[in-house]
């Protein structure tokens, strides 16, 4: 009979406190997990600072000028004999598209005009221009 008092009096007991722990580890874990598997769809420039930058709208399409005066629409590089038909296809299927130019600040004046007179000549009319905001 002894024997059996013995065996209740030490059941396991279940320790809730480090078990929460370990749940909001695993929480923050995957929460600051997914901030870095965000892909940015954009090609790497040092743009130029300016105070009175914006941030993009969020439906955009990026004409990129690279410092060595390459163009790159979108993901895609491309001549800048074709620019203006591909920016004419874009406009066919969304009249309202809105254009960023992106220009490396190492680029020379006159690659980045010809590109904006490329999509004038297109018909773009919502055309902004990238920087980043000047530090203070």
């Amino acid at each position: 009979m002894k024997l059996r008092n013995l065996r209740i009096d030490s059941q396991p007991q279940l320790m809730i406190i480090p078990m929460i722990d370990i749940i909001f580890f695993l929480l923050v874990f995957f929460m600051m997990s997914t901030l870095y598997m965000v892909e940015q769809h954009t090609i790497p420039v040092n743009l130029p600072q300016a105070a009175a930058a914006q941030s993009e709208p969020t439906r955009s399409i990026n004409i990129t000028v690279l410092s060595d005066g390459r163009v790159v629409f979108e993901q895609e590089e491309l001549p800048l004999q074709l620019l203006q038909r591909r920016i004419s296809l874009e406009l066919q299927k969304q009249p309202d598209s809105m254009f960023v130019l992106r220009g490396d600040e190492k680029v020379e004046y006159g690659n980045v005009i010809e590109v904006l007179d490329q999509m004038k000549q297109a018909g773009a009319r919502r055309i902004a221009v990238a920087a980043e905001l000047k530090a203070r």
